[in-house]
């Protein structure tokens, strides 16, 4: 297989002889091709007693410093005049503490234990190096084009980390991740196919001739009559995306490694170790949903499958084209796109624009629909999210958990459920922090993450996040860390349970998280 990197992070189209092209070298502001047209609109986020206002404009605004949180879109057209099409992208401020002068600014943390003073996030704009992220493309099958980041390759002794994105992201959900772990680690983030970069670069259902071509270049992908070739069997489905990952770790990485996933991210990395334990030094989930899918397998459930006449193949049936239409309308919006974030992330400050522009640019790939979906209908996998952590632990894998605790889609008692089947696995609970704790708090995160690998690479020698050396392990603890962002002072708590976890421990957390701090006696 051939590997094509590119500079930077830039967009590539295939020609029709199926060629890869790079077209532009700019992160925020990769162009993928558009079947339909319209304005793109802006939203101001205005915080109101806690709560998120968006505001849509017509032109570009400037920041409030006092919000930190504006959306924007990197592919505005030309045609669009009346729109300024200055993109806001997302800054990594914050910066490693490592003087006593900074030290002092962020409160008085050597007199307490219960807090810990952490490192923040490269600050560029202080001089200090992020690691650079090259952006690459690596032909898996004919016409199955994957997209990937990778950095600090030049960090040879240090074990590879390859994070997955959850749903409707991609790799540049992880470039927090990638800027500050590259640093001291090989890191690789991938685009899932059918997500992200990872879209086809031609059309999987092309017109029939009695079809009308002349509208063909304005006409979304895979809502033809015809399938290529290439594309007879493809499905959007765990099965695929855990192939895909085997494939890549075998012939790009080319050695075992950590694995870490949010959200779907977090169920792939688990159904791929679980299949394939012999390439995972270790999972992380961060907020792993522990359930994909709604029609059955057909291998393990073969005459269950025979009851359901289509599941994700192209070309579409003419009636899941009309819901798609209707459906993808309506969630590909871009209101709709800032509603989803301003749900799933529980800090209202956290800068997402660059999030933002960049699902909204996947949403214009002419692809974007029909692979949704593909998606949406696939089956399930062959091993259930909870079969597949049984076989992890029958295989002696390796399992960490960070957990925002706010998250409203996959709530604590999930992540809960997870530490009580696997007691001694390390879970972190962080607070506040929604569904993408990685993105929102991600100075934690990586702290978290340093130390896990260093413990298990250090055979137990170097503590556990958060454990000193008269720690026990089996008992909960509780502490504040405390870093530097955009210059100002930041504190998350972080609760750590203990191997000790029982019935009674998952209970209570339950009731605190969902009615505050319930005092509860055993």
């Amino acid at each position: 297989m051939e590997i094509l990197p590119c500079s930077s992070s830039p967009c590539c189209y295939v020609n029709l002889k199926g060629k890869l092209v790079a077209k532009s070298s700019n992160t925020n502001k990769s162009k993928l091709q558009t079947f339909r047209k319209g304005r793109i609109l802006f939203a101001k986020i205005e915080c109101v007693n806690g709560s998120l206002r968006f505001h849509n404009l017509g032109q570009s605004f400037l920041r409030n410093p006092n919000h930190q949180g504006g959306f924007g879109s990197s592919n505005a057209h030309q045609s669009d005049k009346h729109v300024d099409s200055k993109v806001l992208s997302g800054s990594y401020n914050g910066y490693v503490i490592d003087g006593e002068e900074d030290a002092r600014t962020l409160s008085e943390t050597g007199k307490s234990g219960t807090k810990v003073l952490i490192p923040g996030l490269p600050d560029e704009s202080s001089g200090e190096s992020a690691a650079p992220i090259r952006s690459c493309f690596w032909q898996w099958k004919p016409k199955f084009n994957v997209h990937y980041e990778k950095t600090g390759c030049e960090n040879v002794t240090s074990p590879p980390v390859l994070f997955l994105p959850g749903f409707g992201v991609g790799s540049f959900h992880y470039d927090k991740q990638l800027k500050d772990l590259g640093r001291d680690h090989r890191v690789w983030a991938i685009d899932f196919l059918g997500q992200g970069m990872s879209l086809p670069f031609e059309d999987p259902t092309p017109m029939s001739k009695e079809g009308v071509a002349s509208d063909k270049k304005d006409q979304a992908w895979g809502f033809g009559d015809e399938t290529e070739p290439w594309a007879s069997e493809l499905v959007y489905s765990m099965d695929l995306w855990q192939d895909q990952v085997r494939y890549f770790i075998e012939q790009v990485i080319g050695e075992p490694v950590y694995l870490v996933g949010n959200s779907l991210g977090g169920y792939v990395a688990l159904y791929f170790a679980a299949c394939n334990p012999h390439l995972v030094k270790g999972v992380t989930l961060l907020n792993a949903t522990p359930f994909w899918g709604f029609l059955p397998n057909s291998i393990k459930s073969p005459r269950l499958a025979r009851l359901f006449p289509w599941a994700g193949t192209f070309p579409l049936p003419s009636r899941v084209r009309k819901l798609t239409e209707i459906v993808w309308q309506k969630i590909s919006d871009p209101n709709s796109i800032a509603e989803i974030l301003k749900q799933v992330y529980a800090d209202h400050s956290t800068k997402v624009d660059n999030v933002f522009s960049r699902i909204l640019e996947t949403t214009r790939h002419p692809a974007a629909a029909a692979s949704f979906a593909s998606i949406m209908f696939a089956p399930k996998g062959q091993l259930s999210f909870w079969e597949a952590l049984s076989r992890c632990r029958e295989n002696n894998v390796p399992i960490s958990l960070m957990y925002g605790k706010e998250d409203p889609w996959v709530r604590p008692v999930w992540g809960l459920q997870v530490k009580r089947r696997v007691p001694e696995a390390p879970y972190y609970e962080i607070s506040p922090a929604g569904h993408c704790p990685h993105d929102e708090v991600p100075e934690v995160v990586n702290y978290l993450l340093r130390g896990w690998i260093k413990n298990l690479e250090s055979h137990g020698s170097i503590t556990l996040p958060l454990l000193d050396d008269s720690a026990n392990v089996q008992s909960d603890i509780t502490k504040d860390l405390e870093f530097v962002r955009d210059g100002a002072a930041k504190s998350v708590s972080v609760h750590f349970f203990g191997s000790e976890f029982s019935l009674w421990n998952q209970i209570s957390a339950y009731v605190k998280s969902r009615f505050g701090n319930v005092q509860l006696k055993s």
